[in-house]
């Protein structure tokens, strides 16, 4: 069977014609060729006609492209190879026309070198030269580089692949720092809109403080009038005159307020339990006052200790929660509200890790805190 390819018997580099064995001797010094049935691979992508003479050059183009359907080619374009010598531009040096297209061919092999060299500039094998296999009847010309140009010229190839290969990475980082810049400023506005909500909040808390110490004032200026009203007519003195008497001001409807965010709902049943508390027992102020700071040592406990499972757990039979809390309507709501759930038939109270949540806890504190050290809370 007739030969098509030759094979370098130093490197086992398969090359479809003499010509590409003679650049092969050039640029690897190689000069052991012989003629072989062995086709060189031929594998021609599906997706953009690519043609690839290795398998690793297929897997480079399915990294780089992506496509990964490649057609086998090697049995139709396989041919008998011709193993004529070309001539040397040497012998024709009297015919202008063949130097100038020998130059164009040169050219266009140094093109292709670079195309190469850019294509394959991940590879593990770059630093080395490419191989070319020639034939072994064929002689060898003459190299038509020096060994310090070829080195220049490979130097220079490598140089280039170096330079893309930086500006696609500068790319990329400019690519990254923009996705960067993007993300940090949609966090600053999500921070801006959560800040802004718990401002508005917190006003909203003091406006409906402020408002509940003046109602109760008006109710003790008005009961304070009645008293004296009272004692006038005991000492049978005449009622006051009006003239002189001090308009009252009428007790304004209390408004309510809708908190922009979720802890703002839990902070209104936590102030509307603690005000129930003490209006159930606000015939004895020491009793409720101390009901409030044993509360407020159970939020502040978990609060710093949240991992502690101790102070997530509280027995609702012991007899200093009984009387501290227990016994008093709204103090075992409080903590319900706060996340404490009832457990093993009512004989604990256990907040569970997963639901402990810092910004209820801090409400809570925030209305126990007030409630000790407001004198007007829960007259009304």
């Amino acid at each position: 069977m007739a030969g098509v390819s030759l094979k370098c018997g130093d490197c086992g580099a398969l090359l479809k014609s003499v010509e590409e064995a003679q650049e092969h001797a050039e640029l690897t010094s190689h000069s052991n060729f012989a003629e072989s049935t062995e086709a060189v691979l031929n594998l021609v992508c599906g997706a953009c006609g690519k043609p690839c003479r290795s398998q690793t050059e297929t897997d480079l183009h399915k990294k780089r492209t992506g496509h990964t359907e490649f057609v086998d080619k090697t049995l139709e374009t396989a041919k008998p190879i011709s193993l004529e010598v070309p001539k040397v531009a040497a012998e024709s040096a009297d015919a202008p026309d063949v130097t100038t297209s020998d130059q164009t061919e040169g050219n266009a092999s140094v093109e292709a070198a670079v195309n190469w060299v850019v294509e394959h500039e991940d590879d593990p094998e770059i630093d080395q030269m490419p191989l070319v296999p020639v034939n072994t009847k064929a002689e060898a010309p003459k190299p038509s580089l020096t060994p310090e140009e070829m080195k220049l010229k490979a130097q220079e190839l490598k140089e280039r692949a170096r330079k893309k290969k930086e500006e696609e990475e500068k790319r990329m980082e400019r690519e990254r720092e923009k996705e960067r810049i993007r993300v940090g400023k949609e966090l600053l506005e999500a921070k801006r809109i959560e800040e802004e909500n718990e401002r508005k909040r917190l006003m909203a808390l003091r406006k409906a403080e402020k408002e509940e110490e003046r109602r109760a004032r008006e109710k003790i200026r008005q009961k304070l009038e009645e008293d004296k009203a009272e004692r006038r007519r005991k000492l049978g003195l005449p009622p006051e005159e009006p003239s002189t008497a001090k308009p009252s001001t009428p007790v304004i409807e209390e408004k309510k307020f809708s908190l922009p965010v979720r802890p703002a709902t839990k902070a209104e049943q936590m102030r509307e339990c603690l005000r129930s508390l003490k209006q159930n027992h606000k015939e004895d102020d020491a009793k409720v006052k101390r009901a409030f700071q044993t509360l407020l040592t159970y939020i502040g406990n978990v609060a710093k200790n949240p991992n502690e499972e101790k102070f997530r757990k509280i027995r609702v039979t012991n007899p200093s929660f009984q009387e501290r809390v227990g016994a008093l309507k709204g103090g075992v709501e409080f903590l319900e509200i706060c996340g404490f759930e009832k457990m093993e038939g009512g004989e604990f109270l256990f907040l569970p890790r997963d639901k402990v949540d810092m910004a209820v806890l801090n409400s809570a504190g925030s209305e126990l805190d007030s409630a000790i050290k407001n004198p007007f809370f829960g007259i009304l």
